[in-house]
């Protein structure tokens, strides 16, 4: 996925420097095969190539180098990885966002119906797998349970995931698993966000129309502030990637209009108190 990422950036720059897959290979001193499996994210790219080609295409901007150079260092060291969640048998789509996430160093995400994966106590994850139709084998359960679980670690350690998340209202008031494990869910939400790489706010019902209305996404960043980011668009049993800049900061400033018209953290975390002190047995 970073393979695919990195190499699109670099055709839509020679694309739009008007030079050819050919021409990029005389200047690299290669052949044009090397510069269509860089394109296609088929193999890692070296840092002296992404200079080069950057010089080739007339890129002045260094924060787009930055970005460059950023994704391509993830990317080589991602090869090399074998990752924890290898040998575990996942939902569909699953892997791939997993292995993004255990890379990624920033998650701004937008929730309407469901708590994040990440803040999810296993309780209510229990709950959500007994509730969805796909879910019929208590073993499968338990292993989502456990998977949830061993994602969460990302939250912690010396270089933790710096978390952002914008929660619709609606998806606090859903009583998953009953009012006790409701109740605990939300507890969670108020211990989290005193950890200083958690932020989070609530979209409250009253703020009316938003520009989240299309539905849940995950903005996954490599580098610094908005020199890599990868979307991730969440849908039933499987979800769909974003992986070109342009289409990426839509996002991006979707979100920011999101966090803009929810409540601040320290309102969010009032609302969240008194919905579960308001939920009965």
């Amino acid at each position: 996925m970073l393979g695919r990422r990195l190499g699109g950036e670099l055709q839509r720059l020679r694309v739009a420097a008007g030079l050819t897959q050919q021409q990029a290979a005389e200047y690299l001193s290669a052949t044009a095969t090397k510069v269509v499996k860089m394109e296609s994210g088929w193999v890692p790219v070296r840092d002296p190539d992404i200079r080069a080609l950057c010089q080739l295409y007339g890129v002045t901007d260094g924060k787009v180098l930055a970005g460059l150079l950023d994704i391509a260092k993830t990317d080589r060291e991602r090869r090399k990885v074998r990752g924890w969640w290898e040998d575990r048998t996942l939902p569909n789509g699953q892997v791939g966002y997993i292995a993004m996430e255990d890379a990624a160093l920033r998650n701004r995400q937008w929730q309407v119906a469901l708590i994040p994966g990440l803040f999810q106590t296993a309780e209510y994850t229990r709950a959500l797998g007994v509730a969805d139709m796909f879910w019929d084998d208590p073993d499968q359960i338990e292993a989502l349970v456990a998977l949830r679980a061993r994602r969460r670690q990302r939250l912690h350690g010396e270089t933790p995931l710096q978390m952002h998340a914008v929660i619709w209202e609606a998806a606090l008031r859903q009583v998953m698993g009953g009012p006790t494990v409701m109740r605990g869910q939300l507890e969670h939400l108020r211990e989290l966000a005193e950890l200083p790489n958690v932020h989070i706010q609530v979209l409250p019902f009253r703020a009316g129309g938003h520009a989240g209305a299309g539905g849940p996404f995950n903005i996954l960043s490599f580098g610094e502030e908005g020199a890599v980011d990868v979307v991730h668009m969440d849908a039933p049993r499987a979800g769909a990637w974003v992986e070109d800049a342009e289409r990426s900061a839509v996002f991006v400033d979707m979100f920011n209009a999101l966090s803009r018209t929810a409540v601040s953290p320290y309102d969010s975390m009032q609302l969240i108190e008194g919905i579960a002190k308001g939920m009965s047995e």
